[in-house]
């Protein structure tokens, strides 16, 4: 059942995504967001011990522009977190060791002066962007000037090529990094207990050595990180959906992390800062200490004080299988976090008078004979921000008119998605109980509605008490 509304057969191979060379993405987040926001004392042994965990690398000025982005006049701190799909070592067992290792996750954190909030900018791993020069570093080759995919710098020039490619591109400047390997991933899961997270439907993926039933349910270990890997198997198979799967998984963990299951537990909070601190990489001034600083004074964080944004993106029309990012609203994004204002406080609206589009879950379903229009109207949603839990055909076909098809508890979602449609007739199911919407799109489609100037609803994000089965209860 498609959660308590109509019935759907499997997906067409018309409508599946090609397969594309299966990479890792990693959302932890969770290393900075806790490390730097748990209110904890660690002293004597312990602090000596975290101490030893963390591996640092050394960036220098020379490595990095010679004309670098200005300082905030604040002191809030912007952290790169990296996660790269080396597979050596511990790591070995998830694949084989290739040449021109890249990132598969690289997101920005930006933590205000006075600690209480932090923001979470992702950047997809297939963003088409200007890549600046980098010099040879040991082994490295470096990098020369050109267009190319945003996770090549890693590949080129290291870490430090990573650093100066996003202040060269964003034109915030970047205090410290992190780098995250994924056997440190499964203990930071296991040291809190798991992580809840909720499964639209059941899940086989022989990729991903994960079977999961469909519902509510706590993953640790080998599960969790098949979970965040999976990709083919889930929603529209693109890596945005498998960001926005890892951002909530990722919400979901900071709850666990900052609840008092984990904060008045002596020995689970230092399993999970010894986990934490052994599987990342740091600047040598990113030091247990720092860390340590950061967390005193930003006791009284809570959940609803971090939030996860994307950088705005569209598919690249010009480079098929590459997304390049939506001006102006990402350049505002950058220049809000360069001068550290709130976005709040900053003229960037979205989302007023209707639920979120980060907030709405669709079904979409072809209802014509157009092989493939699913796929590309799910892109479509989720370059606006919507998430995406499965693409399939509808049970009959032609449908003349699209639909929306939607419960009680999924009413206030419907005007959301149909300001965004030029054509779609909102259909009430009483006796569902879902808050997802189910689209099945008729030979009536003519697309989705050019978005404003002033959109700027993907700027909002989510922010970590987003609950993962919030497209079936109704919240």
């Amino acid at each position: 059942m498609s959660r308590g509304l109509v019935d759907a057969p499997p997906s067409s191979p018309a409508d599946t995504p090609s397969p594309r060379r299966r990479r890792w993405l990693w959302w932890l987040v969770a290393i900075l967001a806790t490390i730097a926001l748990v209110a904890v004392a660690v002293t004597g042994g312990a602090y000596l011990k975290l101490t030893n965990n963390v591996k640092h690398i050394d960036v220098t000025t020379d490595d990095l522009s010679a004309t670098r982005p200005p300082k905030a006049p604040t002191s809030a701190l912007n952290v790169l977190v990296v996660g790269s799909d080396e597979r050596d070592g511990k790591n070995a067992r998830y694949g084989h060791r290739i040449s021109g290792q890249r990132t598969d996750t690289l997101m920005l954190a930006h933590i205000s002066p006075k600690r209480d909030n932090a923001m979470i900018i992702s950047f997809p791993r297939d963003s088409l962007v200007q890549l600046p020069a980098c010099r040879a570093k040991g082994d490295l080759a470096g990098q020369r000037p050109h267009l190319g995919m945003i996770n090549e710098s890693y590949a080129s020039g290291g870490i430090a090529c990573t650093w100066k490619t996003i202040e060269t591109l964003t034109g915030i400047r970047i205090d410290h990094f992190v780098t995250v390997d994924f056997t440190g991933f499964k203990d930071m899961v296991n040291a809190i207990g798991g992580v809840e997270v909720c499964v639209p439907e059941p899940i086989h993926d022989k990729k991903a050595l994960l079977d999961l039933p469909a519902g509510r349910q706590t993953l640790k270990g080998e599960q969790a990180l098949g979970y965040v890997r999976a990709r083919y198997s889930l929603g529209d198979g693109s890596d945005i959906g498998r960001i926005q799967r890892q951002q909530m998984f990722i919400a979901s963990m900071v709850k666990k992390v900052m609840s008092g299951q984990t904060l008045t537990d002596p020995a689970r909070l230092f399993g999970f800062l010894d986990a934490a601190t052994k599987s990342v990489t740091t600047d040598p001034k990113l030091t247990v200490g720092v860390m340590k600083d950061l967390a005193d004074s930003a006791q009284g964080l809570t959940a609803g004080q971090i939030r996860f944004i994307t950088v705005p993106w569209r598919y690249s029309i010009s480079n098929p299988g590459r997304v390049e990012w939506v001006q102006p609203q990402a350049g505002r994004l950058f220049q809000i976090v360069a001068a550290d204002k709130n976005i709040a406080g900053s003229g960037v609206k979205g989302g007023q008078n209707k639920v979120p589009r980060s907030k709405v879950h669709i079904e979409v379903r072809n209802g014509t004979t157009r092989g493939g229009l699913a796929t590309q109207v799910a892109a479509a949603l989720e370059q606006r921000g919507y998430h995406i839990v499965k693409i399939g055909d509808a049970r009959r076909k032609p449908y003349p008119k699209t639909t929306i098809l939607y419960s009680p508890n999924g009413a206030s979602r419907v005007l959301t998605l149909s300001k965004d449609l030029k054509s779609g007739v909102p259909t009430l199911v009483d006796r569902a109980t879902t808050s997802r919407l189910v689209l099945t799109i008729g030979d009536d489609w003519k697309g989705l509605r050019a978005p404003r100037a002033d959109d700027d609803e993907a700027l909002n994000g989510f922010d970590a008490t987003q609950d993962s089965c919030a497209a079936d209860n109704g919240t």
